[in-house]
């Protein structure tokens, strides 16, 4: 029997995150936090809501799933993010320790791979889960904003 939990599941719980992002006016990424089947953290852009740019979907499902789990280390985690995480973020889930990060688009000009940034040596990575979706989401939004100016 297949399991209902599985990589493509939890990327549509990023992607609504990645949605209310778009719904807010930020750029439309979204990332879930799990352990052992459950999502722990939910987080979307805040970056002009914030106005920080270290406001990432990223930084902010850290700071959620650390608080949910009471330490700093998300060991046994899987982070779900609708992007190719940049190299902040990227240095970030380092030093969280995270078991596993699945991403949806790659990006190529900010993303961790081009920027030449390396995650823990634990850490596993798969890209390419629901990316059109990702990237899809993503054009609109470009394209949305190109045409307001």
């Amino acid at each position: 029997m297949l399991d209902p939990f599985d990589d493509v599941y939890f990327m549509k719980r990023a992607l609504v995150e990645a949605e209310t992002a778009y719904e807010e006016g930020e750029i439309p990424v979204g990332a879930v936090v799990v352990i052992h089947n459950k999502i722990i953290a939910r987080a979307h852009n805040l970056t002009e809501r914030l106005t920080d740019v270290t406001a990432h979907a990223e930084m902010q499902a850290i700071t959620a799933a650390a608080n949910y789990l009471g330490g700093k280390y998300l060991q046994k985690c899987t982070l779900y993010v609708t992007l190719e995480p940049c190299q902040m973020c990227a240095g970030a889930l380092y030093w969280s320790q995270i078991d596993r990060i699945v991403f949806g688009a790659n990006d190529a000009q900010r993303g961790y791979g081009t920027m030449g940034t390396t995650l823990h040596p634990k850490t596993k990575i798969e890209g390419g889960v629901l990316a059109k979706e990702s990237e899809d989401l993503l054009k609109r939004f470009f394209a949305e904003r190109r045409n307001l100016s």
